[in-house]
C-alpha cells in the first residue's frame, strides 16, 4: 500500500490510544492478505489487499466501534471475496479453493524435532462448510476466537466448541499416519506448494515417517546429541525439479536429495531417477539425516565423516556393490586420502560414498563408538584419539582393508 497520503487519518482504538491507519495497516495487512491468499487466486491477494484498505479508509467514519476494527475490514475482505467470485463466475472461471491443494499443509513433529509437511485438505474436505472456515481463520488467518465469533455471527462459546471438535475430527482423519503427536498447529502451520497432493504421496509421507521414526531417536542416542532445530523435510516431484530447485540443474542422476541449514530436500520416491529405487530415496533421507545430525555436533567435521555416518546408518549399499567397487583400488593401493574424501565435486559419486562408508566402519570395529564421538567433535586430534597420527591411521585403515580381501 502507498504510503504517499499525506496526513493519514486517526481514530481511537480500543483502549482510547489515537492510532494512525498506517498503524492499522501494517498490524493487519499480512493476516488480511492470507485471507485473500486462501480463498482467491495467491497471485491476486497483493492487490486485492490494497483494494481492502483503501476501501476501509475511504469509509473509517462509518466505522461505529461497535465490533474490532480487524473484524470491520474482515468483512471489506469478505465482500472482496464476493465480488471476485460473481466476476469469476461470469467469466466461467472457478474460485481457488485452498482445500485442493499441498499448499495447504500442516507440520507433524515427532522425537521431538523431525518435521515433515503434509497435505491437509483431503481432510479439511471432511468438515462441514463452516468448520472449515472456522479452522481456516483461526490457523490460516490467525483471527482469535472472539474475532471468529463476530466474523461467522456466532456466540464465542459456540465457536470454541466448534473448533475443538473439528480438530478433533481432523486428528481422527490423520490417524493413518501413525502414532505421531500432533503439536500446536498453530505454532506448525507451512505454506508450501511442491507437487500436488494425492494418494501415492500420501504413502510416501507414510513411508517416510516410518523410516526415520524407526532411526531418529536411536541416532541422537547414539551421537550423545539432542538436535538444536527441527528439521523440515520438503519433498520434490522429479529429479530435474529437484535438482533445478537446488541450483543443479546438471547434476548426475544420483544427487536425489540435499540439506540446507534445517531443511532437507529430497525427489520423490515415486519419480527417483535411472539410478534409485523408491527404497533407496527413503534410505538416502536417513542417510541426509545423520548427515545434518552431525553437522549439528559439529559445523567443521570432515565431508567423509559426515558421509561415512550417513552411509553407516542408512546401510543403503550392500556389500556386494562395496565390494565391486572398491576393490581394484584397494589392490593396487589407491585408496583415497582423507583429503581426498573431502571432495566435494561429482567425482566424490565414483566411489566417495563407499570408501567414506569404510573408514567409518573401521573406526567403530577398531576402536569403538566412543572414540568417534570424540572425533566428530574434534576432527584434528589424531594422537588423542586414536593415539596415531593420521598418515599412521589412514595406513592403518588401508591394511585392514587389503586383508579383508584375503
Amino acid at each position: 500500500m502507498s504510503r504517499a497520503h499525506g496526513k493519514l487519518p486517526g481514530y481511537p482504538d480500543n483502549q482510547g490510544t489515537k492510532r494512525t491507519f498506517e498503524d492499522t495497516y501494517d498490524e493487519y495487512r499480512p493476516r488480511i492478505r492470507q485471507y485473500l491468499a486462501l480463498k482467491l487466486n495467491p497471485t491476486a491477494a497483493d492487490d486485492l489487499t490494497q483494494q481492502v484498505f483503501l476501501k476501509a479508509m475511504e469509509n473509517l467514519d462509518k466505522f461505529n466501534g461497535t465490533s474490532s476494527l480487524f473484524t470491520w475490514i474482515f468483512k471489506i475482505a469478505q465482500n472482496t471475496v464476493k465480488n471476485e467470485y460473481r466476476s469469476l463466475a461470469r467469466k466461467n472461471e472457478k474460485p481457488y479453493d485452498f482445500t485442493r491443494f499441498e499448499s495447504q499443509s500442516i507440520s507433524l513433529d515427532f522425537a521431538g524435532y523431525v518435521d515433515i509437511r503434509i497435505d491437509i485438505g483431503a481432510a479439511l474436505k471432511k468438515l462441514s462448510e463452516r468448520d472449515q472456515q472456522i479452522i481456516s481463520l483461526r490457523f490460516f488467518v490467525d483471527c482469535t476466537l472472539q474475532e471468529i465469533s463476530q466474523i461467522v455471527g456466532m456466540r464465542e462459546s459456540a465457536v470454541k466448541n466448534r473448533l475443538y471438535r473439528s480438530l478433533a475430527k481432523l486428528k481422527k482423519e490423520l490417524r493413518e499416519w501413525g502414532d505421531i503427536t500432533i503439536m500446536s498447529i498453530l505454532d506448525l502451520i507451512s505454506i508450501e506448494s511442491k507437487s500436488e497432493a494425492n494418494h501415492h504421496q500420501n504413502k510416501v509421507h507414510q513411508d517416510l515417517f516410518q523410516e526415520l521414526k524407526n532411526n531418529v531417536e536411536q541416532m541422537a542416542a547414539k551421537y550423545n546429541h539432542q538436535p538444536s532445530r527441527k528439521i523440515v523435510i520438503e519433498i520434490y516431484p522429479d529429479l530435474p525439479t529437484f535438482h533445478q530447485a537446488v541450483g543443479e540443474s546438471d547434476a548426475p542422476n544420483w544427487f536425489m536429495g540435499t540439506f540446507d541449514n534445517c531443511t532437507l530436500k529430497i525427489v520423490s520416491p515415486l519419480n527417483p531417477g535411472p539410478e534409485h529405487t523408491y527404497h533407496s530415496i527413503l534410505r538416502s533421507t536417513l542417510h541426509l539425516y545423520a548427515m545434518w545430525l552431525i553437522s549439528d555436533i559439529n559445523p567443521l567435521a570432515p565431508r567423509w565423516i559426515r558421509q561415512g555416518i550417513g552411509g553407516y546408518e542408512a546401510q543403503q549399499m550392500s556389500e556386494d556393490f562395496i565390494r565391486s567397487t572398491t576393490t581394484e583400488a584397494i589392490l593396487s593401493r589407491a585408496i583415497p586420502s582423507f583429503e581426498d574424501l573431502n571432495d566435494d565435486s561429482w567425482d566424490f559419486g565414483k566411489t566417495g560414498f563407499q570408501f567414506s562408508y569404510l573408514i567409518v566402519a573401521f573406526m567403530i570395529e577398531k576402536y569403538g563408538l566412543d572414540s568417534l564421538n570424540q572425533f566428530i567433535r574434534n576432527p584434528d586430534d589424531y594422537y588423542g584419539i586414536f593415539h596415531l597420527s593420521k598418515e599412521d591411521l589412514h595406513e592403518q585403515w588401508a591394511k585392514n582393508l587389503q586383508h579383508q580381501l584375503h
